[in-house]
């Protein structure tokens, strides 16, 4: 059975994509009111961007169990897996690494190489695809890591959002900052690069969707693309519309992006991940 990938919920990647390359997916929480849900297993990504608006409570997320990743990985080794490389979002944004990394510890049956994919969503998506593909193909567990070490540095992802409002909900900004941002318009783009999470403000939608095709003009040329937004597929459409030319040719995923993301960015936010097709480092500019 050779090596064989584990990640969690957050990576966005298409269920058939999953499936075809044999892919398994630890499942975060999301909580709502006093009831935790698996992301992906006991919610849908329409239900609750649709509910989110009118909870009373503001969601919040949690992370798998050391037993989620045991299960996972005696699961794989039962099979016949030789190693495991488990692979998930950022550490800087989550604790989900630390846990795979207790799991690894305690299971003795085979080698388990747990990896922070210094990002989120796709960006780790991308990652954990090309794992995956790699093994299928029989390359060795050093191969894989290093693939992903060269590539992760080309990797970036950003969205605009439609407001502050559920940063604010979510308790990931001050509210009275949240207020001034509402007062003046102020729309968010937030970024991930190389494990760093970063933000930039413009004031309104127009300006944040100029920003957008501005920073995917600095990483050109692109290897890889696809279009993120949460609950927004008419704005996401829209706003490819107007980059198609900048995109190369090949399969684009566009994918809704996980709730344990949208409940600290809100409904609305349309966005991308891309893999550059050469490193490029850019100064990042703060916008009024």
């Amino acid at each position: 059975m050779g090596i064989k990938i584990v990640t969690d919920s957050t990576c966005d990647l298409p269920e058939k994509v999953i499936q075809e390359l044999g892919i398994t997916v630890v499942p975060l929480f999301i909580n709502l009111f006093d009831k935790g849900y698996l992301d992906g297993v006991e919610i849908t990504r329409r239900d609750f961007y649709t509910n989110l608006p009118n909870y009373k409570v503001h969601p919040t997320t949690g992370l798998p169990g050391i037993n989620a990743f045991t299960q996972a990985y005696t699961a794989l080794s039962a099979k016949g897996a030789s190693e495991i490389l488990s692979i998930h979002i950022s550490e800087s944004l989550s604790g989900t690494v630390g846990v795979a990394q207790a799991a690894a510890r305690e299971f003795q049956q085979i080698p388990i190489t747990v990896c922070d994919s210094g990002q989120l969503s796709l960006g780790t998506g991308f990652q954990v695809e090309t794992a995956a593909q790699m093994a299928i193909e029989g390359h060795s567990m050093t191969e894989i890591l290093a693939a992903l070490d060269e590539m992760r540095p080309r990797i970036f992802v950003t969205a605009g959002l439609k407001s502050l409002d559920y940063l604010q909900r979510s308790g990931r900004m001050n509210a009275f900052v949240a207020g001034i941002g509402s007062l003046l318009q102020i729309k968010p783009i937030m970024t991930m690069k190389n494990g760093q999470p970063g933000s930039e403000r413009v004031r309104t939608t127009s300006k944040a969707e100029t920003r957008l095709i501005e920073m995917l003009a600095e990483h050109q040329p692109i290897e890889r693309f696809a279009l993120l937004h949460t609950n927004a597929p008419k704005e996401a459409q829209a706003f490819f519309a107007r980059i198609k030319g900048m995109i190369p040719e090949g399969e684009i995923y566009s994918m809704d992006i996980t709730p344990v993301i949208g409940a600290h960015i809100g409904p609305g936010a349309v966005g991308y991940a891309i893999i550059s097709k050469s490193q490029i480092e850019k100064g990042r500019r703060n916008h009024e």
